[in-house]
């Protein structure tokens, strides 16, 4: 038997040394300098190690996986089986196929259900695809269990996709407990209650939460996938959603603590974040900076308000932190002021950065004068009711975006943005290479003109 394995990584490498040890004639190629495994002929293209191979296997990452295919197709044998391994999903499989060409009827969809570094080549295969059976005879050879589960591409890895909404999800809740535990020195109670309450105890702890760390860039891929299909089937994907952004924050290395998130994000323009998020999460325009300015970035204490009853507000000071901005949902009433002078005083001794009120304020000249930052719909000299109801640390809507307790906001002249705090890191990034690339073509601008 010749094997072709496209992607000599830690899977890659797992299987090349599995088939090679079995007597098969193994070639590989990696574009990146990893070691080539043991019994291994390493190659210098993907079509010279996929010519004259019986089974193709790809581990390239479903980043790759499509532009893989088209770029081997024409240098299959005739009689080649191409089975992807990557973890993607069912309509990454179904490109692959399409992209293979007249050989999209060797294909098969192969979804790996468990961790290979752990139980090795025999790990347990899920496959579809028109070459399913010859491609799961391959891999029984190595010992794995292999169930078949029909001739259309796709099918395989929807399978392992369903399965990813527990595991992953699973995952991603034991690192950040573990990370929970660590805050608040308590990581060996937290670790035992964990333990306690998982088959295979600390060890099945320390293989999801360290694995998680580890390959949090493909799972966050997989959770995406998994978001997408509970949502085709009409399933509401919270927890999964959830599940995605732990994965995708984990997979950023190191996360910062919210105080330097914040203090980066006052550095930023709303405009950048917005152009960063695709124009999403940008407050509409009736909610204005009270008095010309001022910046404002903080975490949020989400504040719901009966329309002109500012009894809510008075509450949440007592509550909020020093550093937090007061974020309240008046309902867009601007005839009578939800706050004034007087509660401006009363936050400003509290440690309270701003308020963002959809809702109308009094007192504007006063705001200015104590420099307390002030956003909302309007300026009316009527006061407010006090006499609820109210909610404290529920969503809220704020000029038309949703607003969760915990989430970043930004304001400044232009208006104001909503970062999600699970999304903060990224949108960061974002916001920043913005900033950069509008930079750069300003400064082209400028040449342009001089010349």
């Amino acid at each position: 038997m010749r094997i072709a394995v496209l992607g000599l990584g830690e899977a890659g490498t797992i299987y090349a040394t599995a088939f090679a040890a079995i007597g098969a004639s193994v070639n590989g190629y990696d574009p990146s300098d990893v070691p080539t495994p043991d019994g291994v002929s390493r190659m210098p293209s993907g079509a010279d190690a996929v010519r004259h191979a019986d089974v193709v296997l790809s581990l390239v990452t479903a980043a790759h996986a499509v532009t893989v295919a088209g770029d081997v197709a024409g240098h299959l044998e005739p009689s080649a089986v191409y089975a992807d391994l990557n973890a993607a999903a069912p309509e990454c499989k179904q490109d692959v196929a399409a992209a293979l060409g007249d050989a999209g009827d060797r294909f098969a969809d192969v979804a790996v259900i468990g961790s290979v570094p752990q139980f090795g080549a025999g790990t347990a295969l899920v496959v579809s695809g028109p070459a399913a059976e010859r491609a799961a005879a391959s891999f029984r050879a190595l010992g794995a269990d292999v169930e078949v589960v029909g001739v259309r591409p796709g099918a395989a890895s929807r399978r392992k996709i369903l399965r990813t909404v527990f595991m992953k999800g699973l995952g991603a809740v034991i690192t950040e407990a573990m990370d929970a535990g660590v805050a608040a020195d308590e990581t060996e109670w937290v670790r035992a209650q964990i333990s306690a309450a998982l088959t295979g105890g600390e060890q099945a702890l320390d293989r999801l939460d360290q694995g998680t760390r580890k390959h949090a860039l493909r799972r966050a891929h997989e959770s995406e996938a998994a978001v997408d299909l509970l949502a085709s089937l009409g399933v509401s994907p919270f927890v999964t959603t959830g599940v995605a952004s732990r994965h995708s924050a984990l997979s950023r290395g190191p996360a910062q603590d919210l105080e330097a998130l914040i203090t980066a994000f006052a550095e930023l323009p709303t405009a950048a974040i917005g152009d960063a998020r695709d124009r999403l999460g940008m407050v509409a325009p009736r909610v204005r900076s009270v008095w010309p300015g001022p910046r404002l970035a903080g975490r949020v204490v989400t504040v719901l308000c009966r329309p002109g009853d500012n009894k809510g507000i008075h509450e949440a000071l007592t509550r909020a932190r020093r550093g937090d901005i007061l974020v309240v949902d008046g309902g867009g009433h601007s005839s009578r002021a939800l706050i004034g002078e007087l509660i401006a005083h009363r936050a400003i001794n509290r440690g309270i950065r701003g308020m963002i009120i959809d809702g109308a304020v009094r007192d504007a000249a006063a705001l200015q004068g104590a420099g307390f930052p002030v956003w909302a719909v309007g300026v009316s000299p009527a006061g407010p009711y006090k006499s609820g109801p109210y909610r404290i640390g529920t969503d809220i809507s704020l000029g038309g975006v949703v607003v969760h307790h915990g989430d970043i906001v930004v304001a400044d002249d232009d208006g104001v943005a909503v970062v999600p705090l699970a999304d903060a890191e990224r949108v960061l990034a974002d916001s920043r290479a913005v900033v950069a690339d509008e930079s750069a073509r300003y400064q082209r601008i400028l040449a342009d003109r001089a010349s």
